[in-house]
């Protein structure tokens, strides 16, 4: 697909300095962009890259005055980074535009799908499954039965959607995300052997979630394992049983959340944060990387280590931890002077 400044600029509402009629076929960063690349430039520390970059059009911030001869077409716009994203997502958008049912696959005589369904070859649809409109369903994908999916959403290729998952509208399911795995509910038996608890439940993804590849959101062992609005998981991401992760929170890759724990709004997760089940984590609460989470946590609260502390309290009590060789020899010191 190729695109004009011209056009670009109309979608952009932004003004261009330069050949309108240039035209690009691809995307690039700003330090490789090549003849027919569109790039951008909102970070200072690559400036200098726009007065040698061979991209044909370059979005600039509108306050961006060169102070060299530049090539390079620029569309000058008020927010450079946003106006560059917005073009990723129509991008994305024409590239995933598939549509139709290919075979071989399955689909239910009891299934039932809006318009402009793309099924992809070798996937699964069970009984009473019920898909939206514009829903894009990639190669290899199997999806259970009495399974929702809203509008506008979009399952990549091997992802795993077990029976009863309630999926919202505009959602993204990445390759190999397994949702609605049982639970993982054994009960102890008197002769130290384990039995299977049945998990009934199911999982509930609100609108505008987006799940990560190899992530895996376990069913309810009654009721439901719950991934509010706009929530946003990583890769490799473990949610367990009766979770619920509250609207707009963000967690990164290698993160475990046991069972029954309840996560609040607008929470940053780092990578490899592991947390115990069943305790309450508030709203604006952010937990740094590889963090261990045993207790409950207030509103608002930073916290890193493990068991995490307070972040304050952790950098603090990091300080002496470096020192302690020294702080041992200096007491070591101070026990071998007082007999001599």
């Amino acid at each position: 697909m190729k695109f004009t400044a011209r056009q670009i600029a109309s979608l952009l509402e932004g003004d261009i300095v330069g050949n309108p009629d240039v035209e690009v076929s691809k995307l690039s960063k700003i330090e490789e962009g090549t003849e027919g690349s569109l790039t951008f430039l909102s970070n200072p520390k690559y400036t200098q890259y726009i007065y040698s970059t061979k991209a044909s059009v370059t979005i600039v911030n509108k306050s961006f005055v060169p102070e060299n001869d530049i090539t390079t077409t620029i569309i000058k716009v008020e927010d450079a980074y946003a106006s560059f994203s917005k073009l990723l997502e129509y991008y994305n958008m024409a590239k995933l535009n598939k549509v139709g049912i290919e075979q071989p696959s399955f689909v239910s005589e009891s299934a039932k799908y809006g318009e402009n369904l793309y099924l992809g070859t070798f996937s699964y649809l069970g009984e009473n499954v019920n898909i939206g409109d514009q829903v894009k369903i990639f190669p290899n994908v199997y999806i259970g039965d009495n399974v929702t999916i809203g509008d506008n959403t979009v399952i990549f290729s091997g992802a795993k959607i077990y029976s009863d998952t309630v999926i919202g509208h505009t959602c993204v399911i990445n390759s190999g995300a397994i949702i609605g795995a049982d639970g993982f509910g054994f009960a102890p038996q008197e002769d130290g052997s384990y039995k299977k608890v049945p998990q009934i439940g199911n999982v509930i993804l609100e609108d505008y979630v987006d799940v990560g590849a190899g992530t895996t959101i376990d069913r309810a062992t009654m009721g439901s394992t719950i991934i509010k609005q706009g929530v946003k998981l990583d890769n490799q991401i473990q949610i367990a049983h009766n979770v619920e992760i509250g609207k707009h929170t963000v967690i990164a890759a290698q993160t475990g959340i046991a069972g029954s724990t309840k996560v609040g709004e607008n929470c940053l997760i780092g990578g490899q944060v592991g947390i115990a089940g069943h305790i309450t984590i508030g709203n604006n609460v952010k937990i740094q990387a590889q963090s261990g989470i045993a207790r409950n946590v207030k509103d608002d609260e930073v916290l890193q280590g493990s068991p995490a502390l307070p972040i304050n309290d952790y950098n603090k009590s990091y300080v002496h931890f470096k020192n302690l060789s020294k702080i041992v020899k200096n007491i070591n010191d101070l026990e071998k002077s007082k007999w001599e």
